[in-house]
């Protein structure tokens, strides 16, 4: 089921993957090149609501909009807040998610909206090449229990890259971006994106 949400930054919509008896729900986000098909974002929304966690994919309004770039991350933000009513609703602790740019917005907004936890997806630690622009402090300021699922082979920050601090990561090897893996990798995709689904679920699990 999805419904359609106005936000200051223009319409934006969720879609809802509901659990039976819900006692958590994540809400998450795409990123600033993709949709909700993103490869992680279909395996947890398949996987997650039988183990007790709805989820929600969120689109931002320029997604919406079918703009193919995506906005300022202040924007971004502006979306994402306007949709947090509408999650905070539920009522049940909203796990904050996204990938990519998507992850930058929840770590940015979490403690204001009064996330639960931030789920980051393929954080973009920094820009391919430029290591020495890094996001970390976004990370690092989440201010709640947060998890990162990085891919081992991400341009974008590979998990050795990411600073001493109070999140949690898992490891996805050989994955890139996208968490693709190679064909002739250590994993095939299917496991991949087993490791995905099993740590988000035992991490959530270990929320209460």
């Amino acid at each position: 089921m999805s419904e359609t949400i106005e936000t200051d930054a223009g319409t934006a919509r969720v879609t809802w993957h509901r659990a039976a008896d819900a006692r958590l729900l994540l809400a998450v986000s795409h990123g600033a090149g993709g949709g909700i098909g993103a490869r992680d974002l279909v395996a947890l929304a398949g996987t997650l609501p039988a183990h007790g966690v709805s989820v929600a994919l969120v689109e931002q309004p320029w997604r919406v909009a079918g703009k193919k770039v995506a906005p300022a991350p202040k924007t971004l933000d502006v979306g994402w807040r306007g949709v947090w009513p509408t999650l905070a609703a539920q009522g049940l602790p909203v796990i904050s998610g996204g990938r990519s740019a998507g992850a930058r917005v929840a770590c940015r907004t979490a403690v204001e909206l009064g996330a639960a936890a931030v789920l980051a997806l393929s954080f973009p630690l920094h820009s391919p090449g430029r290591p020495e622009k890094s996001r970390a402090a976004e990370l690092l300021g989440a201010g709640v229990p947060t998890l990162v699922v990085q891919g081992g082979n991400d341009p974008f920050g590979r998990p050795e890259e990411f600073p001493a601090g109070s999140y949690e990561l898992i490891d996805v090897p050989g994955g890139d971006h996208g968490f693709a893996v190679p064909k002739r990798g250590p994993l095939g995709q299917d496991e991949a994106l087993k490791i995905i689904t099993d740590g988000v679920v035992g991490w959530a699990a270990s929320l209460g």
